[in-house]
């Protein structure tokens, strides 16, 4: 790798160009898994931000953990007979019993993903 410079007045710079940077937005659960790695893993932290992996991690932990969410919130909704049928019967049940799987579906994957 060959670094060029430019000059400045009376000093060398070097012309570094920093690789280009995912433009996806890391959410909710990017932004738990950063402030955890700030806070309880700060070597690894700043490995990952002087490779650039960073953001892309972090992207890649928020998808990871909303599929997961989903399909957690949806195993256990069948698993207590959450179904379209209580929805017409009685829908502030429905939505009760589903926000509940939702819950412990996001307690799960914060657990395993984001705080491991």
């Amino acid at each position: 790798m060959e670094i060029t410079y430019t000059k400045r007045g009376e000093y060398y710079y070097p012309d570094l160009i920093l690789p280009p940077q995912p433009t996806e937005d890391i959410g909710r659960f990017g932004r738990m898994r950063k402030k955890f790695l700030k806070e309880h893993q700060p070597d690894t932290f700043a490995l990952m931000l002087m490779e650039n992996t960073l953001t892309q991690h972090l992207i890649d932990i928020d998808r990871q953990a909303m599929e997961q969410i989903d399909l957690i919130s949806s195993q256990l909704a069948q698993a207590e007979g959450v179904t379209e049928d209580l929805k017409s019967c009685n829908q502030l049940g429905w939505i009760q019993a589903t926000n509940s799987c939702r819950a412990r579906a996001e307690e799960q994957v914060i657990r395993e993903l984001v705080l491991a």
